[in-house]
């Protein structure tokens, strides 16, 4: 009982603070190039990764463990927070927020794919309607209007869902934070360069707010977040704990429309409370 409530209390401590990574991208990347943003969010937060690996002398990985950690590090390190900066240039962070909802679809898919999770057929039902109504959303928005924001969003969950489910998956024998450090170092010497190729000529310009949103990025998105959230996947099951991330879009709503003055819509709303009920569905045929 005592692990499950961890794991829980952990998923839920990484929910939290993923909630506010969009708002944060979104601010950022109103001074800062997608490209450049993501690339020096991963070298600072690699820099960080990189002291604690040496302070608690960890030992190297095993090299089995190699290639496992370079999809942690597409997934969650490069892909989800490249292509969420580049759609965040075309879409609002409140509709870029929605997308979230199809999240615990693609991590329990992954889930079944890498770590051999077997949910019953009725987990599927309920993932796909919720998923229905995520896309049903965005063609209500117009899609047409700006499909490659949407697009942009749709790759940012799959590879984010891959880089959930692979780093859950390892940490059960590595550890959370061991599994996130590892792939911020694996990263950092081509991030620390392509930071030093895309760095601005100058950084007059920067509002204090894009500041803000980088560092938040760097340090609680790309690294604390983790620690917290690869611990309870690993504890409590990656399809069952991943459901915790309908919970997301409630936090991210709340964030943009209170920090950022973006308005919610009621359809917004709507949409995020049916994948929140499909999910609970989901979630009564994980266990």
């Amino acid at each position: 009982m005592e692990r499950t409530m961890g794991a829980w209390l952990n998923g839920l401590l990484g929910v939290l603070i993923f909630s506010g990574s969009l708002p944060a991208t979104r601010v950022a990347v109103l001074d800062f190039d997608p490209v450049f943003l993501t690339v020096a969010r991963a070298t600072v937060a690699g820099i960080l990764a990189l002291a604690l690996v040496r302070l608690f002398r960890l030992p190297h990985p095993a090299r089995t463990d190699l290639l496992p950690l370079v999809i942690v590090a597409l997934g969650v390190v490069v892909g989800f927070p490249l292509l969420t900066a580049l759609a965040l240039r075309h879409v609002t962070a409140a509709h870029s927020i929605v997308f979230i909802g199809l999240l615990p679809l693609a991590t329990a898919l992954f889930a079944v794919l890498r770590a051999g999770e077997r949910p019953r057929p009725a987990f599927w039902l309920f993932s796909t309607l919720g998923s229905a109504l995520v896309v049903g959303f965005a063609l209500s928005q117009g899609l047409t209007t700006n499909p490659t924001g949407d697009l942009l969003m749709l790759l940012a969950i799959l590879v984010c869902g891959l880089g959930y489910a692979e780093g859950a998956r390892l940490s059960r024998r590595l550890g959370g934070w061991q599994v996130i450090s590892w792939a911020l170092v694996l990263s950092l010497p081509p991030m620390a360069a392509l930071a030093l190729l895309t760095m601005p000529p100058t950084f007059t310009d920067i509002t204090p707010a894009a500041w803000a949103g980088l560092a938040y990025v760097s340090l609680l998105s790309m690294l604390i977040g983790f620690i917290f959230w690869y611990r309870g996947l690993a504890q409590g099951g990656i399809a069952a704990v991943g459901q915790l991330q309908l919970l997301q879009p409630f936090f991210g709503l709340a964030l943009a429309a209170t920090l950022l003055g973006e308005p919610v819509s009621l359809a917004m709303v709507a949409v995020t409370l049916g994948v929140v009920g499909c999910v609970v569905g989901v979630r009564r045929f994980t266990q």
